[in-house]
């Protein structure tokens, strides 16, 4: 069998950045970002809200890389954030903290996003985690972003980590996507059958401004506007390393898999979006607790059983990719549930937000 490429690794992560007396999300006055910026040149930024830090790998060539990078970059922030008396975790959503009291960083860029968008882009005080996979080709990767479509609500379901907003139990064990629903352009992407009618689309976009730039098309999966990536949108910020980096290795094994079936002439059924947003929906709401549609069957099939098929869809990449343990820590957030799951397991023994705030601020650290 043909040897695969190299499918670089790309992973953002967004930090919640916490005071430990009250447990809500603060501010850092930038210090921290300025702080990284000296260590870490480029990959860390502020974000939109002042109490967020996002950090971003170099380009990995390997899950191994990208672990490393990872965890360099969490043992710094936590590092940067200790110095300022602050505490860093990993989640999609606070449990707690209300938008309303979370300053606006004073960036042009988050100005012009507040101004159009008005109080959607202001109570946007989510976190998530992004993965790009390197393709050689742009036409390359919008067959597989057609393709791999079908598998985000799979991906979504073993990252749900946002049950709680604003200090209720919201009854999602990912509340983080319904928060961004009302940003224009997310979602799911839509088909498009080539190259040119994806560039005429954009283009049509920018020359009719309701865009300044293709990165504000916020699907759960892109095609990069500057890089040669697809980027996956669509998860949870995680709670653990080891989260992140088995949902990456599924991501980069199932870009892997859609990229050999297609050099082979063949390819994976697209299905109808519609029928995509319906098991997105499942995966928001019962994470991997639920059931989602197997479009073949055209019947409900547990989640768990949809993502055990796929582990046996993507099993023949994963040693080329050198990822096998990464892929095989899946079965133990199907044992042990998502990070939603263990938040909402921790408030129903303590009854406590703080109590889940804490919990989520000591995993963050876990195997650094």
């Amino acid at each position: 069998m043909k040897k695969l490429p190299v499918f670089t690794l790309g992973i953002e992560e967004e930090y919640q950045i916490i005071d430990p007396e009250t447990r809500d999300l603060r501010s850092h006055l930038s210090k921290i970002v300025d702080g990284a910026k000296i260590l870490l040149n480029e990959q860390v930024k502020a974000e939109m809200h002042q109490s967020v830090v996002e950090v971003g790998t170099n380009i990995c060539k390997n899950v191994k890389e990208a672990e490393c990078e990872i965890k360099f970059l969490r043992t710094k922030i936590v590092e940067l954030a200790d110095k300022q008396g602050l505490i860093v975790g990993g989640a999609g959503t606070h449990p707690f903290s209300k938008w309303q009291d979370q300053p606006i960083t004073d960036d042009p860029r988050y100005h012009t996003i507040i101004n159009e968008l008005q109080d959607a882009a202001r109570s946007n005080l989510i976190f998530g985690m992004h993965c790009h996979v390197g393709i050689e080709n742009r036409e390359i990767g919008l067959k597989l972003i057609n393709q791999a479509c079908y598998f985000l609500p799979h991906i979504f379901a073993l990252s749900t980590n946002s049950p709680f907003w604003e200090g209720r139990q919201t009854g999602y064990k990912s509340f983080r996507t319904k928060v961004f629903d009302k940003f224009p352009r997310t979602g799911l992407p839509e088909y498009f059958d080539s190259l040119s009618s994806y560039d005429n689309f954009l283009e049509t976009l920018v020359k009719t401004n309701c865009i300044d730039n293709p990165k504000k098309i916020w699907w759960d999966l892109r095609l990069h506007p500057f890089y040669d990536t697809i980027e996956f949108r669509i998860c949870d910020m995680a709670l653990t390393v080891e989260e992140t980096m088995c949902i990456v290795s599924v991501i980069q094994a199932i870009v892997a898999k859609l990229y050999r079936i297609n050099s082979q002439n063949m390819s994976f059924n697209s299905y109808r979006l519609a029928l995509i947003k319906e098991n997105k929906f499942r995966a928001a709401r019962y994470g991997i607790e639920g059931n989602m549609i197997d479009f073949g069957l055209q019947k409900e099939v547990e989640t768990k059983m949809l993502i055990l098929e796929l582990l046996d869809f993507i099993d023949d990449v994963v040693d080329e990719l050198g990822s096998r343990e990464h892929i095989n820590y899946v079965h133990e957030i199907l044992r042990n549930g998502t990070g939603a799951d263990k938040q909402l397991a921790v408030f129903e023994q303590t009854k406590c937000q703080i109590k889940v705030v804490d919990f989520i601020t000591s995993e963050f650290t876990k195997g650094l």
